[in-house]
């Protein structure tokens, strides 16, 4: 399993978000520009749990999900005010899994460590 993983709820339908685009960044330390890792789609239960391969290492430091969310809204013919939510979170024990959770509508949205 990847040790980065996501989850992502649309709280307008009460239901998971399918199909929403997530690419995963990672900071580079030394320049402080972003490096993209990987990118994925979320699944009918929406979630993404092979961000990144299991023979990734991951190593300390920030990281960054980011969620095409207006496509997904547009689809369901809906406006929304946020079209890219970005998260930027901080790895600080790499050996531990790491569960960014979104939960969305198209007016707001909001995240937590998951487990």
């Amino acid at each position: 399993m990847s040790l980065i993983t996501t989850h992502v709820l649309d709280i307008s339908r009460g239901r998971p978000a399918a199909g929403i685009a997530v690419v995963l960044d990672v900071r580079d330390e030394r320049s402080g520009e972003w490096r993209t890792l990987t990118q994925g789609v979320t699944d009918a239960d929406g979630r993404l749990r092979n961000l990144l391969a299991a023979k990734h290492r991951l190593v300390a430091g920030l990281y960054r999900l980011s969620f095409e969310v207006g496509p997904y809204f547009g689809a369901l013919g809906m406006e929304c005010f946020f079209p890219i939510v970005s998260i930027t979170f901080e790895v600080r024990e790499p050996s531990e899994h790491h569960h960014v959770p979104l939960l969305v509508s198209p007016f707001g949205y909001s995240t937590y460590r998951g487990s």
